[in-house]
C-alpha cells in the first residue's frame, strides 16, 4: 500500500503544474460533446445544436425523416457511453460510431469482429427526456459519431454527449494530471509524444468491459451487421492496460512491451499494468508456459514463444519503473519457472528451436528464429539482474551461460554480411526488421559497426509511409518499428530516428485524414492503405493500439537522454541525443522523486540542467556540439575542464549524487 500512496502524492503535488498542458489530449472532463459537422443526409434542421458551445436557448436537432442523419466529428478519438435528451414523446434512433473517417456510415459501425460491420446502436424513444446507452454498449474508441432516425416519426434531440470511460480509476477532473512531460524546438515530435500517451490511456480500461474478440452470438441485425457487446471480465482490479482501445480490449503482453515505458514516463499508471500483469501469471501452467494472451483469448490453446517472454519482460518492466521489490519476490517463483519453460527450448547448436506458432501476426515462426532468440537473450539478461536482486546467484550464473551461448551461436549461422541484416533463420534469406531491431535492442550485436549497418539496412528499406516488416508480407507494424526506432538511438543515428518518427507518426499517422489526429493505428499497408495484411476485414483495424506507442518512450529516452538503470531510479544515466534539434525539456516522476533534462545548442555551445532525486547517482553524456572532437567543460565538479570526446561524440561525467546540475560544453 505505500508505494501506491507515494504514487498518488507524486500525481497530487504535480497536478497543480504540469508542464506543456496545451499539448495534453486526454479532456478535463469525462462529458464530451462534438465539436464539428462532418457530415449530413436528408431533411434535418439544426445540426449545430449539439456541437459543443453552440446551443442557442431552445435549439434542437431535428431528424424531419426516416434515414435522416448527421455524423459528428469529436476532432479527436474518444470512448465512452452515449447519452441523449430527447422531446420527441417516441420513435428509434440509431448511433454509429468510427475511427476513421473511411467507415462512416448512418447503417453500421466500424468492425469489432473478424468479418462485417458492427450494429448501429438503438435508442427506442417512449417518453422525452434523458437516454443513456446501457455500460456493455459502452464503444471502446472513436472520432465520428453519427446520429440517425431509424423511424417514420420526427425527432428531436436537445443535447447529446459522451461520459468518457477510459482510466475507469482517476477522477473526473484528474484525467490530464500527467507526471510527464516532453518539448521541443519541433512541433511534429511534441504532437507525437502526447498522442502515444492519450493512446494509452484509451487502451486502459475498466476490466468488466473486455471484449471476448467475438460479436454477440448468433445475433445479427435485420441489415446483416453484427451485434457486439463488451461484457467480459478480463483482469481483477478497477482498471486494467489492454491492447486496443476499440478491439481486442484483451491483456496483450507483447502490447505491453511498448506501452508499459510510455505509460512510466506520462502518466506512471502502475496499479493497471500490474492488474494486466498477474492476470497473465494467474493463467501460466505447471510447465512455466504463460499465456498468449489473457482471458479469454487463452482458452483458444494457441502458444507463442515471443509472448511468453514479453510477459517476463514486464514484470521485469514493471519492477524497473517501480521499485517494488515486493512484487518481484512474490512473482519469482513464476518468473523463473517462465524462464525454464524458454530455455529448454535450447538445442545442441545453442539456440532456441522454436516450434510455438504464434507471434505479434507476422508469418513464418519458427526454427532458430532471430526475433525470438534475440528477445530470449534479453530476457535472460533481465533475469540475470533480478535473479542478483532476488540472492539467487547460482540461477544468474547460468542463465548467463545460457545467453551467452545464444549470442556465440546466432552471429555466425544468421548473419549476412552482404546484407547487411540478420535472416529470419537458417532456413530462409529473409531479413525481418523484428529479428533486426531486437537483434540492438538486446544487445545480441555488440559491435558498434555492425549496430550502425543494420541501423542503415533498416532504413533503405523505408517507404513513404514508414518502415516496412517484411515477416507479415504488406504491411507496416508500428508495434516493431517501435523497437526499429531504438536500434536506429541505439546506433547513434539520431537524424534516422527522428526522420522516422515525423515521417511515419506524424506525417502519416497523426496528419492523414483518415486517422484520428489523436492516437496511433495498430497497422497498415505498405502502400498507405488501411488494409492490415494479417486481417481480411478492413474495418476492424484498431486507430488506438498501445502498440504504436514507441515515440514516447524514446523520444524522453534517448532524445532527452533520461535513463532510469535501476529500480525506480536508484541509478540512472542522462545521456541526450541532438540530432537536429535545438533544444528539449523532458522529465517524468518515480516513487524516488523527479528526473528532468533540459538542454540547449547554440552553434559549438551546449547547455544542460538535470534534476534527479536526492539519495539516487548517475553519469553524464555530454555531446559535443558542432562536431568537435574537445570540448571545455564546466559543471559536475568540473571547471572548465578540456575534455575530449569518446567514439560517439561524448564525454562523460561519472559518480553524480542526486540533485540539481548544469552543465556547459564549448565545443574546441
Amino acid at each position: 500500500m505505500q508505494l501506491f500512496l507515494s504514487l498518488f502524492t507524486i500525481i497530487a503535488t504535480t497536478a497543480a503544474a504540469i508542464p506543456y498542458s496545451q499539448y495534453i489530449l486526454a479532456p478535463s472532463s469525462r462529458t464530451i460533446r462534438p465539436v464539428a459537422i462532418y457530415d449530413q443526409h436528408d431533411v434535418l434542421t439544426s445540426a449545430v445544436a449539439l456541437l459543443a458551445g453552440h446551443k442557442p436557448s431552445g435549439q434542437t436537432l431535428l431528424l424531419d425523416a426516416f434515414n435522416s442523419s448527421v455524423t459528428y466529428d469529436f476532432g479527436k478519438n474518444i470512448a465512452g457511453l452515449v447519452n441523449l435528451v430527447v422531446s420527441s414523446q417516441n420513435g428509434s434512433i440509431g448511433i454509429t460510431f468510427t475511427e476513421s473517417s473511411l467507415w462512416v456510415s448512418s447503417a453500421a459501425c466500424d468492425a469489432t469482429a473478424d468479418s462485417g460491420l458492427d450494429a448501429p446502436l438503438v435508442f427506442d424513444v417512449t417518453s422525452s427526456g434523458s437516454y443513456e446507452a446501457s455500460p456493455d454498449k459502452e464503444r471502446g474508441a472513436f472520432r465520428y459519431l453519427t446520429v440517425v432516425n431509424l423511424g417514420t416519426a420526427k425527432l428531436s434531440i436537445k443535447d447529446l454527449w459522451v461520459h468518457f470511460t477510459a482510466m475507469p480509476h482517476w477522477e473526473e477532473n484528474t484525467l490530464q494530471n500527467y507526471t510527464g512531460w516532453f518539448h521541443s524546438n519541433d512541433e511534429k515530435l511534441n504532437r507525437v509524444w502526447y498522442a502515444g500517451a492519450y493512446t494509452n490511456q484509451l487502451v486502459t480500461i475498466d476490466p468488466t468491459r473486455g471484449d471476448a474478440l467475438e460479436s454477440v452470438p448468433g445475433n445479427s441485425s435485420a441489415n446483416g451487421t453484427l451485434e457486439w457487446s463488451l461484457n467480459t471480465t478480463i483482469t481483477n482490479g478497477t482498471s486494467t492496460l489492454t491492447d486496443g482501445a476499440k478491439r481486442d480490449r484483451l491483456v496483450w503482453s507483447g502490447d505491453m512491451s511498448i506501452a508499459v515505458p510510455g505509460i512510466a514516463v506520462t502518466t506512471l499508471d502502475l496499479i493497471s499494468i500490474r492488474n494486466a500483469l498477474d492476470s497473465l501469471f494467474n493463467l501460466q501452467t505447471t510447465t512455466g508456459q504463460l499465456p498468449y494472451a489473457g482471458y479469454p483469448f487463452n482458452e483458444r490453446g494457441i502458444v507463442s514463444f515471443t509472448y511468453h517472454l514479453y510477459a517476463l519482460i514486464g514484470v521485469a518492466n514493471y519492477y524497473h519503473w517501480s521499485g517494488d521489490q515486493s512484487y518481484l519476490t512474490d512473482k519469482w517463483a513464476g518468473w523463473k519457472s517462465g524462464i525454464e519453460w524458454a530455455v529448454q527450448q535450447i538445442d545442441s547448436t545453442g539456440l532456441a528451436n522454436i516450434t510455438a506458432p504464434a507471434d505479434w501476426l507476422r508469418f513464418g515462426m519458427g526454427g532458430h528464429n532471430i526475433e525470438a532468440n534475440s528477445i530470449l537473450f534479453y530476457t535472460l539478461n533481465l533475469g540475470i539482474e533480478l535473479a542478483r536482486i532476488e540472492n539467487d546467484n547460482s540461477t544468474a550464473d547460468r542463465w548467463a551461460r545460457l545467453a551467452s551461448g545464444i549470442q556465440a551461436a546466432a552471429i555466425p549461422l544468421l548473419w549476412q554480411p552482404s546484407v547487411g541484416l540478420f535472416r529470419d533463420n537458417e532456413t530462409t534469406t529473409l531479413a525481418p526488421q523484428d529479428g533486426n531491431a531486437w537483434a540492438v535492442k538486446s544487445g545480441l550485436v555488440t559491435s558498434p559497426s555492425q549496430v550502425a549497418q543494420i541501423s542503415s539496412a533498416l532504413q533503405a528499406r523505408w517507404g513513404p509511409y514508414g518502415a516496412p516488416a517484411p515477416e507479415a508480407a504488406d504491411a507496416v507494424s508500428p508495434f516493431i518499428s517501435g523497437f526499429e526506432l531504438e536500434a536506429h538511438f541505439m546506433a547513434n543515428r539520431t537524424d534516422t530516428a527522428l526522420a522516422l518518427v515525423r515521417n511515419m507518426w506524424a506525417d502519416f499517422m497523426l496528419d492523414d485524414p483518415r486517422m484520428t489526429n489523436s492516437t496511433f493505428i495498430e497497422g497498415y499497408s505498405v502502400t498507405g492503405e488501411l488494409h492490415y495484411a494479417p486481417y481480411a476485414n478492413d474495418p476492424r483495424i484498431s486507430h488506438a493500439h498501445g502498440w504504436a506507442t514507441g515515440p514516447t518512450s524514446s523520444l524522453t529516452t534517448f532524445v532527452a537522454g533520461i535513463q532510469i538503470l535501476s529500480d525506480a531510479g536508484a541509478t540512472w544515466a542522462i545521456v541526450p541525443q541532438l540530432g537536429d534539434l535545438s533544444h528539449v525539456d523532458a522529465g517524468f516522476s518515480t516513487s524516488r522523486g523527479l528526473f528532468s533534462s533540459k538542454w540547449s545548442v547554440h552553434g559549438s555551445v551546449f547547455q544542460l540542467q538535470i534534476t534527479t532525486p536526492k539519495g539516487t547517482t548517475g553519469t553524464i553524456g555530454l555531446p559535443l556540439p558542432g562536431n568537435h572532437t574537445k570540448a571545455s567543460v564546466t559543471g559536475g565538479g568540473l571547471q572548465d575542464a578540456v575534455a575530449e570526446g569518446d567514439a560517439a561524440g561524448r564525454v562523460w561525467v561519472d559518480g553524480l549524487e542526486g540533485g540539481d546540475h548544469e552543465f556547459l560544453v564549448n565545443g574546441l
